[in-house]
């Protein structure tokens, strides 16, 4: 949780610093994360119903993260310049040895109920993120336009929605399983 928070900061100014919307979208999750993570904690001695819904409101995020990231990278694609790709690589480098480290901590609960399995997913998804923000470095560089940085983007909003979906998915079925006495 408090790696996510940190990450936040660092990727917020690094990503207005830069231009870059992938990380600005990466910020945004490593938000998310931290605040998920701070839900799960909350909920983990609860009841199944009450994980179950607290994974409702975790896929809700996931969700409205992919949305909100959709929307920014529209924008970014009628007035957007091309970002600065030195701070993309190197932020992204480092967001990636976070994420890998929390998603290593959080392997053994990948198969868990909705909840633990939301969180897992989380981390694993940010990893992906970082790499693609790193390749999206090497296309920005490479090129000189925003295109790799805006498709990054449209990738984690794509990852953030599948995930969502699927999160919800399974934690409205453990609702259903554990209302139903």
């Amino acid at each position: 949780m408090l790696v996510n928070a940190l990450m936040f900061g660092v990727e917020i100014a690094a990503g207005l610093k830069s231009g870059s919307v992938s990380l600005l979208a990466d910020a945004i999750d490593f938000f998310g994360d931290a605040a998920n993570y701070a839900l799960t904690l909350a909920v983990l001695n609860l009841s199944p119903a009450w994980r179950a819904r607290a994974a409702i409101v975790k896929a809700a995020s996931m969700l409205g993260f992919g949305v909100l990231v959709l929307g920014r990278t529209g924008w970014s694609a009628l007035h957007g310049i091309a970002p600065e790709p030195a701070t993309m690589g190197a932020v992204g480098a480092l967001a990636l040895a976070a994420n890998v480290g929390v998603a290593a901590l959080l392997y053994a609960f990948r198969q868990g109920d909705a909840n633990l399995r939301g969180v897992w997913l989380c981390s694993r998804n940010d990893a992906i993120g970082n790499l693609a923000v790193m390749l999206a470095a090497v296309g920005v560089f490479g090129t000189g336009t925003a295109w790799p940085d805006l498709a990054v983007a449209l990738v984690m909003a794509a990852l953030a929605i599948s995930a969502g979906w699927s999160v919800m998915r399974e934690a409205l079925r453990e609702l259903a399983e554990h209302t139903h006495v």
